[in-house]
């Protein structure tokens, strides 16, 4: 692949994951500087020349809010310097779970993280297992939301579960279908948690449906907030009988008391992506963390070289 034309710039919310995709491509990050003033204020400089360049940004919108503004202004940033495209790669896209007007005189916050990308004048985003799907239809450009499963497949296989005596556990309805195909996809048994929420973050379950009796039990879900959904499911499998816990998730969000309760609760192992950066205070010896740079890479190398992706959504 001919690298001349294709520019990467990290923001500094992943710049690990950022530099293995670049490692990926044998190409070195571009050089950007980024500065936080007193006040608070966000400053961006490229500083080498992108005219006419693809540039490729990455930035996962996790907490802090200042991880979108800083966004905001690369884009920005990019345009006035002359790049000829620009392709935002948002691994964690920030606001995904506020896809919907659900209650009187409140925003769809999805709709207007797109709206800051397009109008500062992003071509293309990449993002990876959205909360909803319906959010691509919100984008009036290319958006693709590409899929974890092709990883979290090899590590569920590294854990050697029997499929005949393991059950996959889906914490809540949304999160059913997904569940449900990795339990076709690995031969193992399928339950479901009726969870009814009564405030946000915080949830109760209503019924279990599905045998936990001496299975090993695994949990799916596409993220790992405070950790009160998934520690409510492991707790209900364990009291049916389950032998064990493993969670599986692609976005370790990890806010709160997430990382005590995860620690103190009996979940045998917990597995994320590295699609947000976890801080060395919030790693745990319960905790795997698998990389999703191939993914990534392989999505930046078939944009720039004008090939399709969707190859890339039959995992």
């Amino acid at each position: 692949m001919n690298n001349d034309n294709l520019k990467i710039f990290s923001g500094r919310s992943n710049k690990r994951l950022a530099e293995k995709i670049a490692n990926n491509l044998n190409v070195s990050l571009g050089d950007i500087s980024i500065k936080t003033f007193s006040d608070g204020e966000l400053w961006v400089k490229y500083e080498e020349n992108i005219r006419g360049s693809d540039v490729f940004i990455i930035q996962s919108t996790n907490g802090p809010s200042e991880n979108i503004i800083e966004l905001a202004l690369m884009i920005d940033a990019a345009v006035r310097a002359s790049a000829d495209t620009i392709t935002v790669i948002m691994p964690y896209f920030g606001y995904g779970r506020q896809d919907r007007k659900d209650q009187p005189r409140v925003p769809i916050s999805s709709r207007v993280m797109i709206d800051i990308m397009t109008t500062m004048g992003a071509d293309r985003i990449i993002t990876m297992d959205l909360h909803s799907t319906q959010i691509q239809g919100f984008a009036k450009i290319p958006l693709d939301n590409l899929y974890s499963r092709s990883v979290l497949y090899s590590a569920i296989k590294e854990e050697r579960l029997e499929p005949d005596h393991t059950t996959v556990l889906a914490p809540d309805i949304g999160s059913a279908k997904m569940s449900q195909g990795y339990a076709k996809n690995l031969g193992m048994h399928f339950a479901v948690i009726d969870k009814r929420r009564f405030s946000p973050n915080k949830a109760e379950i209503s019924h279990l449906i599905g045998d936990m009796q001496n299975k090993n039990v695994l949990i799916i879900d596409d993220m790992i907030d405070t950790a009160g959904t998934i520690i409510n499911a492991s707790e209900a499998a364990l009291e049916n009988g389950a032998k064990s816990v493993t969670v599986v998730a692609t976005h370790g969000v990890l806010s709160g008391d997430s990382i005590n309760n995860l620690n103190k609760s009996d979940i045998k192992k917990i597995i994320i992506t590295d699609t947000i950066q976890i801080p060395k205070e919030k790693l745990f010896d319960k905790l795997t963390i698998v990389s999703v740079k191939d993914v990534f890479s392989e999505a930046v190398s078939r944009i720039h070289r004008g090939e399709s992706v969707s190859a890339l959504f039959q995992f």
